[in-house]
C-alpha cells in the first residue's frame, strides 16, 4: 500500500480523500492556493504546500507545481478527487513519467473516454445502445442540420469534450440551429479549449441514471447500482438519489450488464460511471463514461457498505477486487442535497464569509464538507458548501430524514440553496417519483 499520497484538489472532496488516507494508514500532502491556506484540508494533512494564488489555472490546475510539490514530499500517489485535473490525461501521463501514480484510469481511458465522440463509437461495437446522434464531430452548421433532419428534432448540441452543460444547447427547429451551433462552439473552445461538436436525439422529460462501477487491472469489474440524477439545473445536478424510482428490478439488472459491458468493452480498471438517458418509454441509451470519483458517491456509499474511495485507493495500487458481482447487496435508499452558495430564487452565484455554520447529524445523516465559520466561500471556485446525504429503510423515510436535516442545517453570512431543496422535497410530483430532467423548471 502507498506510504504517502498526495491530494491534488481542495474543498469537501480534499477533506474526504484525506479521511480515507488516514484510515488505511496513509500519510497524507495537501496543495492549496493561497485563498485555501486556513482550510480544513490543509490543516488536517501531514504536509502542505502551498502552490500558487487563488485562480484555479495558477494553483489546481498548475501541472508543474503539483508535480513539483508530490517530488519534494516523496508522495508516491497523488489522488485528484473530481473536477480540475481529474479528467486530464496529460496530467496522468506526466504523473507516469515521474513514476507516480495516478489514482484513477489509464491515461489511455481518460483520452478515449473523455472524448463523448470516440466513446459513442466504443460502445457502438457493443451490444449496449447508445442515442441517437450523428455519426461523428459535425464540423459546420449544415452538418449539424443535415443530422438533425435525420434524427428528428428536438436535439442537443454538445461539446465532444468536457461536460457540466457548457458547450450545451437544446434545438427545437431548424430555424434556430445557426445561432445555437455557432454559440456551443464559442462555449466549448472557451471552456474546453476545443470547439468540436456532436448531436444527439433529445427527450423532453427523460431521466438521468448513473452506474457506479469499480474495476480492477486484472479484468474484474462490479457495478454498485445506479443513482437517478435527473433533478438538474442546466445540466448540473442538484439532488440525486439512490435507487432510482424508475427502474424495475428486470430494468436495474440489464441497465448493471450494460454498464458493465462498456466498461469491460476497453478493459477500464479503477472507478467510474456510465451514464445513461431513460426515457418515458422505459428505453435506456449509453450517453457517457466519467472516468473519475463523482460528487455524488456518497449515496452509493450508503446503500452498498462500500468505501469508494478507499476501494478507488487499492485498486490504483493493482489490489485485485475482493467484493464480487454476487456480493453486493444494495439497502435501503439515499438522498444527496447540494448546498451550494447561491440565491435560491435566482441562483446567482453568492460568494462571501461563513459567519455562522450549525450542520445537521442525527441518524443516517452524513454531513460532506469543509465549512467551519470564517470560510469564505470564494468566486474563484464552484459555489458547492457542503453535501448532506442520508440513509434510510425506504424513500418515503429518506425523503423526511432530509427534510428534518436540511431543517437543522443554518449557513449564515451568504445565501443558499437549501429552500430550494425543501420545496423539491414536499412536492408532490417529487414524492410519486414523477421526475425528470426538466423538472426543475416547475420552481421557475
Amino acid at each position: 500500500m502507498f506510504y504517502k499520497v498526495l491530494v491534488a484538489n481542495r474543498g469537501e472532496i480534499a477533506l474526504r480523500i484525506l479521511r480515507a488516507c488516514k484510515e488505511m494508514g496513509i500519510r497524507t500532502v495537501a496543495v492549496y492556493s493561497t485563498a485555501d491556506a486556513g482550510s480544513l484540508h490543509v490543516k488536517l494533512a501531514d504536509e502542505k504546500v502551498c502552490i500558487g494564488p487563488p485562480p484555479a489555472k495558477d494553483s489546481y490546475l498548475n501541472l508543474p507545481a503539483i508535480i513539483s510539490a508530490a517530488e519534494i514530499t516523496d508522495a508516491e500517489a497523488i489522488h485528484p478527487g473530481y473536477g480540475f485535473l481529474s479528467e486530464n490525461p496529460q496530467f496522468a501521463e506526466i504523473c507516469e513519467n515521474c513514476g507516480i501514480t495516478f489514482i484513477g484510469p489509464k491515461m489511455e481511458h481518460l483520452l478515449l473516454l473523455g472524448n463523448k465522440v470516440k466513446a459513442r463509437a466504443v460502445v457502438k461495437k457493443t451490444n449496449v445502445r447508445v442515442l441517437p446522434g450523428s455519426e461523428g464531430v459535425v464540423k459546420e452548421e449544415k452538418d449539424a442540420v443535415a443530422a438533425a433532419k435525420e434524427i428528428g428534432f428536438p436535439i442537443v448540441i454538445k461539446a465532444a469534450m468536457g461536460g457540466g452543460g457548457r458547450g450545451m444547447k437544446v434545438v427545437y427547429t431548424q430555424a434556430s440551429m445557426g445561432n445555437a451551433f455557432q454559440t456551443a462552439r464559442a462555449e466549448a473552445m472557451a471552456a474546453f479549449g476545443d470547439g468540436s461538436l456532436y448531436i444527439e436525439k433529445f427527450y423532453e422529460k427523460a431521466r438521468h441514471i448513473e452506474v457506479q462501477m469499480m474495476a480492477d487491472v486484472y479484468g474484474n469489474t462490479i457495478h454498485l447500482g445506479e443513482r437517478d440524477c435527473s433533478i438538474q439545473r442546466r445540466y448540473q445536478k442538484i439532488l440525486e438519489e439512490s435507487p432510482s424510482t424508475a427502474l424495475t428490478p428486470r430494468l436495474r439488472e440489464k441497465i448493471g450488464e450494460a454498464a458493465v459491458a462498456v466498461a469491460k468493452s476497453v478493459n477500464y480498471s479503477n472507478v467510474g460511471t456510465v451514464e445513461f438517458l431513460l426515457d418515458e418509454a422505459g428505453n435506456y441509451y449509453f450517453m457517457e463514461m466519467n472516468t473519475r470519483l463523482q460528487v455524488e458517491h456518497p449515496i452509493t456509499e450508503f446503500v452498498s457498505g462500500i468505501d469508494i474511495v478507499q476501494q478507488q485507493i487499492r485498486l490504483a495500487d493493482r489490489e485485485r477486487l475482493t467484493v464480487r458481482q454476487k456480493d453486493v447487496e444494495l439497502k435501503g435508499h439515499a438522498i444527496e442535497c447540494r448546498i451550494n452558495a447561491e440565491d435560491p430564487e435566482t441562483y446567482a452565484p453568492s460568494p462571501g464569509k461563513v459567519t455562522s455554520a450549525s450542520l445537521p447529524g442525527g441518524f443516517g445523516v452524513r454531513v460532506d464538507t469543509a465549512l467551519f465559520n470564517g470560510f469564505e466561500a470564494s468566486s474563484s471556485y464552484d459555489s458547492l458548501l457542503a453535501k448532506v446525504i442520508v440513509h434510510a429503510e425506504n424513500r418515503e423515510k429518506a425523503i423526511r430524514r432530509m427534510q428534518r436535516a436540511l431543517e437543522e442545517c443554518f449557513i449564515e453570512g451568504v445565501k443558499t440553496n437549501i429552500p430550494l431543496h425543501l420545496k423539491i422535497l414536499s412536492d408532490a410530483d417529487f414524492h410519486d417519483g414523477n421526475i425528470h430532467t426538466r423538472f426543475l423548471e416547475k420552481f421557475t
